[in-house]
């Protein structure tokens, strides 16, 4: 069989190992330290924002930012329902209510009119959502203007997910810089990583400094371990922090490889009838295009669905996802008021993330290609 391709898999680039040299020279292994600071200014660099905090994950960035928006047992957050479940998890840390959105058409991420139909809803039922936590799905940017406009008519924070949009911009700004936090990820299949690792970045440099308090077991400023807060081990080690700032000297080279493989697809689907691609909707956005992602209409197809293209393609021993099941058909969350006209679930049903490594040669782009056009006897 032949070697597997990964739906997306880590790419380093090189000077990583020189940074986690340097912490191993000085014995800086242990959480904090010169990388975590470096890195921390790395991202705010790039993204604009005015301060970031490095932490273990992407899940503990936005569970620090409930906490700091004061989110308590019994409140309800409105979330994107299209996502996968670190995003919604950490409302149930906290014992507040997940409150589900569904999709725009457009961008496949939260619907700014359905978000105005729930938060009507639920201040109705006589509970104002404490929060709004949107995301940017495989790399697309959403309808941010409006669903900034809609958070500030009714006065809730807006935490935006943008785990997967590092590099991801809308009218040159930075995703995860509209809102009062932003939410980044450096897990292992993102569009840099750290092994394991996320940030939390804002304006708000009073809020990121408790962030990181927080995130350090809230030890207070004392010569004995003395807590007045309870706190978490959330801090990102400098061994891992090295690692990311190597990352962060390629990004812009691995944001241009991933858009490369959008022009491959888009190119490849172009004379196939019934497929459509996750797209940027105009030029206002600007998407790192972190996964690429299809539509398959079995209409047009003359009957071809998404999963006959990913169990091809698993013959080939090339790795394929269908889109995020949406977290409203979850088990788990199937009890969460839910705020939709069925959008999520069709891009589910009909979805499939495809090959979109940084890392891809051609070689297994032709092997894709090859893979792809057999199952539309196209080849």
């Amino acid at each position: 069989m032949q070697p597997k391709i990964w739906l997306s898999s880590p790419h380093m680039g090189g000077n990583e190992m020189k940074y986690v040299q340097e912490a191993y020279n000085t014995n800086w292994v242990a959480p904090l330290g010169p990388n975590v600071n470096g890195f921390e200014e790395d991202l705010q660099k790039y993204t604009g924002a005015a301060h970031a905090s490095a932490l273990s994950a992407g899940t503990a960035a936005i569970h620090l930012s409930l906490v700091l928006l004061g989110v308590k047992a019994g409140d309800e957050v409105i979330a994107s329902s299209f996502t996968f479940s670190a995003t919604v998890n950490p409302i149930t840390y906290v014992g507040a209510t997940p409150i589900l959105v569904d999709s725009e058409k457009d961008t496949w991420n939260m619907c700014p009119v359905q978000l105005e139909n729930a938060i009507q809803d639920r201040v109705a039922k006589g509970k104002k959502p404490k929060a709004i936590l949107c995301v940017y799905l495989y790399g697309m940017p959403g309808k941010i203007e409006e669903l900034v406009a809609v958070a500030n008519k009714y006065e809730i924070p807006l935490i935006e997910d943008a785990a997967e949009a590092l590099g991801s911009k809308y009218k040159g700004k930075s995703m995860g810089t509209f809102g009062k936090f932003g939410i980044l990820s450096f897990n292992g299949n993102k569009i840099i990583t750290t092994s394991g690792g996320g940030a939390l970045i804002s304006d708000d440099e009073e809020l990121i400094a408790k962030s990181r308090f927080l995130a350090t077991q809230a030890r207070d400023n004392a010569p004995h371990y003395q807590h007045s807060h309870v706190g978490y081990n959330y801090r990102m080690s400098n061994i891992v922090a090295g690692i990311g700032r190597g990352q962060m000297e390629v990004l812009d080279e691995r944001v241009a490889q991933r858009r490369a493989n959008f022009e491959f697809y888009k190119e490849l689907f172009a004379k196939i009838d019934g497929v459509t691609l996750l797209e940027e909707p105009n030029e206002d956005y600007y998407s790192n295009y972190w996964l690429t992602s299809i539509l398959v209409d079995p209409t047009k197809t003359n009957g071809i669905t998404r999963e006959d293209i990913r169990l091809e393609l698993e013959k080939e021993n090339i790795e394929c996802r269908p889109l995020w099941k949406p977290m409203h058909m979850q088990p788990v969350f199937a009890d969460c008021p839910f705020y939709g006209d069925g959008t999520s679930e069709k891009l589910f049903e009909n979805g499939l993330c495809l090959p979109s490594g940084s890392n891809m040669t051609d070689e297994e782009r032709e092997r894709i290609k090859n893979a792809i056009l057999s199952v539309f006897n196209k080849n």
